[in-house]
């Protein structure tokens, strides 16, 4: 027996006064204790607030992103250990694959795109400079900040590793700390994963907190700042967002519940197509994998009326190769439900769709279970019904049985099919399997606004598809509707649920000191030496050259032209180019621009300069004619530092003309030695 401890003000406290015993899925005998009582949540919040979001705020998005890293190494080193207490959830190894390594991964995954996408730096810039006065004096920026209170995540049972996981990648990396309230039925096995995470000293003091059990009073002290991210029932979620204090403060509320997820077979499939076999394996993966115990799992599976029947062999004759028993053992493929009370849930959720559908395949004579009692463990069949009239039905739509269970439904046009994908009533995720492109175009137009995700597969991408279920961290993992209408993960989207996002209108200077980037019209330095004798350390932001004047002739457009092969007739043909809208006569190259452009700019001398990297932002705004000059003013943007050894610089690049019209506008990037 495990006594499960919570982690309150940077200690592990055994909460008092008892508290509940958690069952394996597997033997039904008690492993695990929980409980709650004693702990302050006020005094938690405030630590929170106070020494967590203080320690997190005062490191930039990158030191983050390191932390969030080291804490995926740790799992992945640490990793049997969740193995060992994965098998008591009723999880098989495949399956808590998903949870332990696939929560790791997620947080490699986030920490590497936080290095990418966001600056070394507390704030990040959101889209470009908005121009509000004629001079350019007074401009506006917005920018993201990071909220100043807690993260509050309530997490599922299905995922306990994961779910914690995902939620905390993107809260760390906004600078907001976080308590975590795992679900009882599997909390022995978040809190070995939350152990870990603490074990490793990479996180800073107030960031994390861990609640076993009753979470008391703990919404009474939200506020504003506060962000509320959920996981589970639709009923649970109504409840918590109707909290007086949720209501009155306005706290964020992240809500990723009840999901009748579709998976759509097309019109154009038949049984030899590659699709059909797709589908029918899909189907049943996804009702076997974690035992049907996933948010994302097919509920529902549409099929041409024609191949109904067909269909439903093809799913039963995968489901019969499904072995069920102690997910211990290598030879189980499905292990049980994740306690008695969920068994008898998802049996009397079956008996209510049977008002409306028939069970074609699960009857009681389908389990047999391999190594375990299966009176003792919470062990079912996959259940496949069908119902022959969704259009006329209403509980398959509205009902959602959490596990092994989908019910297969005919339709008889596109337009039919789509109305019963969003029948549903918001999903988190749809699949549509269709060799057809035209088939996905309609399908994604008529169900989009209903899914939170919609995934194709087909023959061609059928090798490396990710499946029906599966939540990617660069992907926004939520639905509207029934779903909750909230967002997670989704790369930076995800980071900035847990940031504010305001307007700042100033002067440039103003504008540069809060992002620290350069804003056209603030206070450039000019003189030796070159900017590009700068180390990225050393360089400053603002340091700028303006090169002298270069004459484009004819020969040189002419030279550029045949060099290149760019003979486009507004560079060689007079009268052409005259008859274009946008050209007095023949004009340079654009491409021939940039070329004279880096020629004078470019410092030619070995230096910290390692590489031109690309351009952004290209705009070619007046043409360029024989006999016209150009001269370039060169600018360091911004910076961010991509490893020890270098970093990015992004220069504001303008080119006028000898009239100081705007020839072209980009921004350049150089990779420079630290």
């Amino acid at each position: 027996m495990l006594t499960l401890k919570n982690y309150a003000i940077d200690r592990w406290t055994e909460g008092s006064g008892g508290g509940a015993d958690i069952a394996s899925a597997v033997t039904g005998a008690a492993i695990a204790r929980s409980g709650s009582g004693g702990l302050d949540f006020g005094a938690m919040v405030r630590h929170a607030r106070d020494i967590g979001g203080r320690n997190l705020r005062r490191i930039t998005f990158h030191e983050r992103a390191a932390i969030v890293k080291a804490l995926g190494t740790a799992i992945m080193d640490r990793k049997e250990e969740l193995y060992a207490l994965n098998f008591h959830t009723g999880a098989t190894r495949k399956d808590g694959w998903i949870d332990i390594e696939g929560g790791a991964g997620t947080l490699f995954s986030m920490a590497s795109k936080a290095r990418r996408e966001l600056p070394d730096d507390v704030l990040f810039v959101d889209g470009p400079v908005e121009p509000i006065s004629k001079e350019g004096t007074f401009l506006a920026q917005h920018v993201y900040t990071s909220l100043k209170g807690v993260a509050v995540h309530i997490n599922a049972f299905n995922f306990p590793v994961w779910g914690m996981l995902e939620k905390l990648a993107v809260s760390l990396i906004a600078g907001v700390p976080a308590i975590v309230k795992p679900a009882t039925a599997t909390a022995y096995l978040a809190e070995a994963a939350f152990r870990i995470l603490i074990e490793t000293g990479k996180v800073p003091a107030g960031a994390l907190q861990l609640i076993i059990g009753a979470t008391g009073d703990l919404f009474d002290h939200l506020t504003g700042q506060d962000v509320v991210s959920f996981t589970g029932s639709a009923a649970t979620a109504s409840k918590l967002k109707c909290h007086p204090v949720i209501v009155r403060e306005s706290v964020r509320f992240i809500a990723e519940q009840d999901s009748l997820n579709a998976a759509m077979l097309g019109p154009d499939a038949n049984p030899d197509s590659p699709e059909f076999q797709l589908f029918a394996k899909e189907v049943a993966r996804e009702m076997t994998v974690k035992a049907g115990q996933k948010c994302t799992a097919i509920r529902r599976a549409l099929v041409p009326a024609a191949l109904l029947d067909v269909v439903e062999r093809a799913i039963i004759d995968q489901l019969r190769k499904t072995t069920i028993g102690d997910p211990a053992l290598e030879n189980v493929r499905m292990g049980a439900l994740v306690s008695l009370s969920q068994r008898e849930d998802v049996r009397a959720k079956v008996g209510a769709l049977k008002a409306e559908a028939r069970v074609v395949f699960g009857a009681s004579d389908d389990l047999a279970v391999i190594g375990a009692d299966a009176a003792k463990g919470a062990f079912v069949a996959p259940m496949l019904l069908r119902c022959d009239e969704p259009t006329a039905a209403k509980a398959v739509h509205e009902i959602e049985a959490f596990g092994p269970v989908a019910t297969l439904m005919p339709y008889r046009s596109l337009d039919e099919a789509v109305l019963l994908l969003n029948r549903g009533g918001g999903s988190l995720v749809m699949s549509l399997f269709t060799h057809d492109p035209e088939v996905a175009r309609d399908v994604m137009l008529g169900a989009a606004s209903a899914h939170g995700r919609v995934i194709v597969i087909d023959r061609d991408c059928a090798k490396e598809q990710t499946g029906h279920g599966s939540p990617l961290p660069v992907l926004v993992h939520g639905g509207p509707g029934r779903a909750g209408g909230g967002e997670e993960m989704g790369g930076m989207r995800g980071v900035r649920h847990y940031m504010q996002r305001t307007a700042v209108q100033g002067s440039p200077a103003v504008l540069k000191a809060v992002t620290g980037a350069h804003v056209k019209g603030s206070a450039v330095s000019s003189g030796p030496p070159h900017p590009f004798r700068y180390r990225f350390g050393e360089l400053e932001i603002g340091k700028s050259i303006e090169t002298a004047a270069r004459k484009i002739t004819l020969d040189d457009i002419e030279h550029f032209a045949h060099f290149t092969g760019d003979t486009f007739y507004a560079h060689m043909d007079e009268a052409a180019a005259k008859a274009n809208p946008f050209f007095p006569g023949r004009v340079a190259h654009g491409y021939l621009i940039l070329s004279f452009a880096a020629g004078l700019f470019v410092d030619p001398a070995p230096g910290p300069v390692l590489a031109n990297y690309g351009l952004d932002e290209l705009r070619f705004l007046t043409p360029v004619s024989p006999g016209d000059e150009i001269r370039v003013r060169l600018t360091a943007k911004s910076k961010k530092k991509r490893n020890e050894e270098y970093g990015e610089v992004r220069w504001d690049v303008l080119v006028v003309n000898q009239k100081n019209e705007t020839v072209a506008t980009y921004e350049l990037l150089t990779m420079n030695a630290i």
